[in-house]
């Protein structure tokens, strides 16, 4: 059986709405078999979309959702940040799909541009938003985080969150050995959300 990070899913595609809140704004998400959390909003993005500042309004430039899934942070990022662009990158078209139709059905397709992780042009991010697969393994988890967090743009900032059971605090400690600015910025039901900058000297 496909995980949700396959390429190439084989779950059933039974479509379900997923329906949230999230800075007094009700979302409702549609969603299928195959994509991760597709029964409901995933604990560790709701706790990284209540405890990390959103973008503000004026906020412009790139932003990533890294890992949309079915696209709940990037149009909560496209909704909160209006004269941004969001990109939402996932290896797994299945999610890609529903993300470009709820940022249709959200009015937001102008805003969100759905693309796999090759098809990203040599941009550079504002902000980097991730509840990164870790399931795919310590090596696969730090290669795909050495890909995207040196496209921080100058003074951008990657929110990340990831369970402490599942390696949150390991997590913190290697991105500290590669040389990123990583602070704990909260803590909830588990989950950790880092703060990452550019270290000192600026480059990685």
């Amino acid at each position: 059986m496909g995980h949700y990070f396959s390429t190439e899913p084989e779950a059933t595609k039974r479509r379900r709405t997923v329906e949230f809140q999230v800075h007094g704004r009700h979302y409702a998400l549609e969603t299928a078999g195959g994509v991760f959390s597709a029964d409901r909003l995933d604990p560790g993005t709701a706790v990284l979309l209540r405890k990390a500042p959103p973008p503000a309004p004026e906020t412009t430039g790139e932003l990533l959702d890294l890992g949309c899934g079915y696209g709940p942070i990037a149009c909560v990022l496209a909704t909160a940040a209006p004269r941004a662009r969001v990109w939402a990158v996932d290896v797994n078209p299945r999610a890609r799909e529903l993300t470009a139709r709820n940022a249709r059905a959200l009015g937001l397709a102008n805003r969100i541009q759905v693309a796999d992780p090759d098809q990203v042009p040599d941009l550079q991010f504002a902000q980097i938003w991730s509840n990164p697969p870790v399931r795919v393994g310590k090596a696969d988890l730090h290669a795909l985080l050495s890909r995207w967090l040196p496209r921080l743009a100058p003074g951008g900032v990657a929110w990340l969150v990831i369970a402490r059971y599942l390696g949150g605090d390991s997590l913190h400690r290697w991105l500290l050995d590669q040389g990123w600015q990583t602070v704990r910025h909260a803590s909830q039901k588990g989950y950790r959300v880092l703060r990452v900058t550019a270290g000192e000297s600026g480059s990685q």
